[in-house]
């Protein structure tokens, strides 16, 4: 370049620049494939890796807008064809890729994500067994997700009607394939949960590529189908085409006709299975009743003259008045005998003959204790008399009647017997037979 014949001194950015501005002038797009390291996906949605082969390798840059197009997830270790354009990251002077298309060498990137999406769906047991629900054998309200334009929902409606015209058919008009269509199809699942009274569900639509059918391959579809409470079939493409809808529906059909053949027999084929049912129950009824017949007529030849029966069950009872009559008799004379002995027993034990012996006893009794206690008050009433004569004999009352007093010295009350015991001007108390005087000594003598 004429720029770097003559001596110019050039600043790092100037440099960078200059150089960056000749990468993206000569390599505004290129196709690198190589292996894919160093892979990460921060918050902004951008996507790093580094791309390189056995000599050499090369950063990568693949921004947001372009990274929400991939439809498998890139991992270390996969070998990718890159394309995009060489440019420079002036803050360190690195050249890098900015990539605006990936797809993985080897296979497709749709086939790629449809096998990442399965296995990790299957991982989480979205397809297992113990998940599906049964179709009922004849539903009374069908609903069918799908194109109200296309092929399929044509040719669900034929058939439809030709099996069973009394059918109630509720469409939820969908696209089928382009961007968004995935979510339009699981909102009219949903929907129809939240209706109620959907009996069975088709989702589907006719054949076509797999970028066709890949809103049918969406992890939103996969998961409103296995949130479905209405049990789902999935008729998508043809017979050859299988798709992450087919794994996780409660049944697969290989095509939407296929579908309706699936979700409600013939009503001509109910009406022949009817018909032969009710045939093999004329016939049960046929056997049970000539069986009824054989085992009436076998039960009425072992079956004896009635009269002749009842004659020796006549007999029979007459025979048994007769031994019971004399049991009765036999038994109700021992039971007499019994009565007067016990009556006896009881004349000699009555209650009234009892209480007048006991009234006599009692006023023996009562007689004796009256004489008893008479002797006693008058034996006691003597011995008082004596007693009461020597009591009054001995009473120091007895003494005081013939003129005796008794004199305490006061103030203690200490009976006088000695003169020598008071002294003049001591006060004297004189216990009397009738009362009692104070008095004072004036002068003692003895």
């Amino acid at each position: 370049m004429e720029l770097f014949k003559e001596r110019r001194v050039l600043t790092v950015s100037a440099l960078t620049a200059l150089v960056r501005g000749v990468l993206e002038e000569n390599f505004d797009q290129v196709w690198v494939e190589g292996e894919i390291s160093n892979f990460a996906s921060p918050q902004s949605g951008h996507c790093y890796f580094t791309l390189k082969d056995a000599g050499a390798q090369l950063r990568v840059v693949m921004f947001r807008g372009a990274a929400r197009a991939l439809k498998f997830t890139p991992r270390d270790g996969m070998r990718v064809l890159v394309r995009g354009r060489i440019t420079l990251f002036e803050p360190r002077g690195e050249y890098q890729l900015v990539a605006e298309y990936l797809e993985p060498q080897g296979i497709g990137g749709l086939q790629l994500a449809f096998i990442q999406l399965k296995e990790r769906l299957a991982k989480e047991g979205l397809f297992s067994e113990a998940h599906k629900k049964e179709i009922p054998k004849l539903p009374q309200r069908i609903g069918v997700v799908t194109s109200p334009t296309g092929a399929a929902i044509r040719d669900i409606l034929t058939v439809l009607t030709r099996r069973f015209a009394n059918l109630e058919i509720l469409i939820s008009p969908v696209r089928v394939q382009g961007e968004g269509a995935a979510l339009e199809i699981a909102g009219a699942i949903n929907d129809l949960n939240r209706l109620g009274g959907v009996d069975v569900m088709i989702v589907g639509r006719g054949g076509g590529s797999l970028e066709d059918l890949w809103a049918f391959n969406e992890e939103v579809v996969a998961r409103a189908i296995h949130r479905s409470a209405v049990p789902v079939i999935s008729a998508v493409g043809h017979e050859v085409d299988f798709t992450i809808a087919d794994f996780v529906a409660d049944l697969r059909a290989a095509t939407p006709s296929a579908a309706a053949e699936l979700v409600v027999r013939s009503k001509k084929e109910l009406t022949a299975e009817l018909d032969a049912l009710t045939h093999r129950l004329d016939i049960c009824q046929l056997r049970c009743l000539d069986g009824w017949r054989a085992g009436v007529l076998a039960l009425s030849r072992a079956l004896a003259d009635p009269s002749r029966v009842l004659g020796h069950l006549s007999q029979r009872v007459d025979s048994l008045d007769w031994r019971l009559r004399r049991e009765a008799d036999l038994l109700v004379g021992g039971y007499g005998e019994r009565v007067a002995t016990l009556s006896a027993r009881l004349s000699r034990q009555s209650p009234a003959l009892t209480l007048s012996r006991t009234a006599e006893r009692l006023q023996t009794l009562s007689l004796r204790l009256d004489h008893a206690v008479a002797r006693r008050l008058s034996g006691a009433a003597e011995s008082l008399k004596v007693a009461s004569g020597t009591l009054n004999a001995v009473s120091p009352l007895a003494v005081l009647a013939r003129g005796y007093s008794i004199t305490r010295k006061l103030p203690g009350r200490s009976v006088v017997r000695d003169s020598r015991e008071i002294a003049p001007g001591d006060r004297l108390e004189l216990s009397l037979a009738a009362g009692s005087a104070l008095c004072r000594v004036e002068e003692v003598t003895g």
